[in-house]
């Protein structure tokens, strides 16, 4: 399994299970260089939907207590742990990376900075959940992720926004159960 994309590099690979086995390496990594507890770190996104073709970046929520309290000797115990803050503007999250190496070009994991069973906590594990349990969503974003392709190979937020109207299709989902 080989992990990574460079900056603005939009492409999939095939689904496999060392996704899930990455995911449980990194997870234990966290779990040792913070004080987080294994309910806080959920394996997201595209690699942790089984048979899902995705982006070879693993992505992981982590809820803590209160975004806006998040210290700096908590982001030392992620940078320990191989995670970086970028620069990213996200309202109620905060994401870091891991890189493939000390050059920075290749991301390889995400980390997903946010409350606790917050709203973005609750969306991203609801659309996990919704898409492993229904094979026709599964088919549905794939396809949406494979019109995207067809026409460009670069572009992550052009990518992102392509699918996004699909994305809160599902959440209000979650509202609806």
């Amino acid at each position: 399994m080989k992990l990574g994309l460079e900056n603005n590099e939009v492409r999939l690979v095939e689904y496999t299970t060392e996704w899930q086995e990455e995911f449980a390496r990194v997870k234990e990594q966290l779990l040792q260089a913070t004080s987080l507890l294994p309910h806080q770190i959920e394996h997201v996104g595209s690699t942790a939907i089984n048979g899902m073709a995705a982006k070879p970046i693993l992505d992981m929520v982590v809820g803590v207590d209160s975004i806006e309290s998040v210290d700096r000797e908590f982001f030392k115990a992620l940078q320990s742990a191989g995670f970086l803050r970028l620069r990213v503007e996200r309202p109620n999250e905060i994401v870091l990376a891991k890189f493939a190496d000390d050059t920075y070009a290749v991301k390889t994991h995400y980390i997903h900075l946010v409350d606790f069973d917050g709203e973005i906590w609750r969306n991203l594990l609801f659309f996990r959940d919704y898409l492993d349990s229904n094979e026709e969503a599964r088919q549905q974003y794939l396809a949406i992720k494979l019109d995207y392709l067809e026409s460009s190979s670069s572009g992550i937020q052009e990518y992102t926004e392509f699918k996004e109207a699909f994305v809160k299709e599902i959440f209000v989902k979650r509202d609806l159960v």
